[in-house]
């Protein structure tokens, strides 16, 4: 294979153009990633002393509301991360015109949150929880 320049083009390997893609990924996907993973953090620290507090014997009121704390930490992260994801990134245009906002957006935003939420709220009740408690 050769380039416009009359010299060899070396074929990458599936390895090599694998990893390219890692190192170099696209500025929505990290804008996506980014914005799930500060919203993951956050409502996880808060499962984790909420948690903790339980687990130590704290009287709250209410009383052991884990799964619906679970459950809310993880539809407010793929709620928030759809949202933000689908404010602050915008849909490529190939020619430069002006830029949209449609469901790709939202879709990016929801794809990447959810197994963001799962990771940290694994994180959270089993590597950081145990350090704690």
């Amino acid at each position: 294979m050769s380039g416009g320049s009359g010299r060899q083009v070396r074929e990458r390997s599936w390895l090599e153009i694998l990893w390219r893609r890692y190192r170099n990924p696209p500025r929505p996907v990290v804008r996506a990633v980014a914005s799930s993973l500060v919203v993951a953090l956050v409502l996880g620290l808060g499962y984790l002393f909420y948690d903790v507090a339980l687990t130590r014997g704290a009287d709250l009121p209410g009383g052991d509301l884990r799964t619906l704390v679970v459950t809310l930490v993880l539809v407010l992260v793929v709620g928030v991360g759809t949202v933000v994801t689908y404010l602050i990134v915008p849909q490529p245009t190939g020619s430069g015109g002006p830029r949209t906002r449609t469901a790709w957006s939202a879709a990016l935003g929801f794809f990447a949150a959810a197994p963001i939420a799962y990771l940290v709220l694994i994180l959270v009740s089993q590597v950081l929880k145990p350090l704690l408690v």
